[in-house]
């Protein structure tokens, strides 16, 4: 089992316009909405590609509710945490005219430490059963930042962190076997910029040199760039009509997951990653419409 966790979940208003002109009138040609935010978009993706997976998550309010409508409409399974916190709701604009992407995020909100607690042990109940848990999302203001490595102290199975900063560095003690961030994330952990490959290969190094096995690092269209102990991987990304990139990343983590899954090898399961990735952006609606993979 593929146990996707995370405390950030949201509530993903999609807006089309034929053109969106910054403070003027803009009346949207489609609006469609889902349950998102990393750890949703990760246990959709995961039950749509065919496999026996479990998303872990906190729900809260109204926009709480919403989310287990959609994810019983989806069948996927799921443990849900109660919170008194409302679940946040976040838009995404999509301008036909320039294909550019805007996106309107709310941040999480502080999350009690009772509920904190109620989450640390619904998760060492539900990782028991896993052979692979993802650990996806940022963390909610106030969340002390070894939270996620406090959760992965608790597990024995191996873990896929896309995750950044400050909680990404105490979870590298954990000797996670996949970190998954993005290049812009990668540069925000190192702390400084990274201008070229050798650039990305070298902060990549030092994330292994600080206990990851493998580092995955996306770049959109670009290729997809792996470092492990096999040394350095490089997966061509294909070309793909985008009509939505969120959720893209989710989808990569979820496919890599499954390939791992079924016992493929490292440079197949990216495979796996990147055509999950790219059958995403094919979709308006973020980790939906996925094919099995077989």
């Amino acid at each position: 089992m593929i146990l996707s966790t995370g405390l950030t979940p949201a509530w993903q208003q999609i807006l089309v316009f034929s053109e969106f002109a910054v403070g003027q009138v803009n009346r949207a040609t489609a609006a469609l909405a889902c349950a998102s935010g990393k750890v949703l978009n990760v246990g959709s993706a995961l039950h749509q590609l065919g496999v026996h997976s479990k998303t872990l998550s906190l729900a809260g309010g109204k926009v709480g509710e919403l989310l287990r409508a959609d994810f019983e409409r989806l069948g996927a399974p799921v443990r849900w945490v109660p919170s008194q916190i409302p679940t946040r709701t976040c838009t995404t604009i999509l301008d036909q005219k320039t294909n550019l992407t805007t996106e309107l995020v709310e941040n999480s909100h502080a999350v009690p430490h009772d509920e904190l607690e109620t989450f640390f042990h619904a998760f060492v109940e539900e990782v028991r059963a896993a052979q692979t848990v993802v650990i996806t999302g940022s963390l909610p203001d106030g969340c002390p930042k070894n939270y996620f490595r406090r959760l992965l102290e608790k597990s024995h199975a191996r873990s896929i962190l896309d995750i950044r900063g400050a909680e990404l560095d105490e979870a590298l003690a954990t000797r996670p076997f996949i970190v998954k961030p993005n290049c812009e994330e990668l540069a925000r952990t190192v702390g400084r910029d990274l201008d070229s490959s050798e650039d990305i290969f070298a902060a990549m190094a030092e994330l292994r040199a600080r206990g990851a096995e493998w580092v995955v690092i996306s770049q959109g269209a670009d290729p997809l760039l792996a470092l492990g102990p096999d040394g350095r991987l490089q997966i061509d990304v294909p070309q793909v009509d985008v009509r939505n990139p969120i959720g893209c990343g989710d989808c990569l983590a979820a496919g890599i997951a499954v390939g791992l899954d079924k016992g493929l090898s490292m440079p197949d399961s990216l495979r796996c990653g990147v055509r999950a990735a790219g059958e995403n952006a094919s979709h308006l609606l973020p980790a939906r419409g996925l094919s099995r993979l077989s």
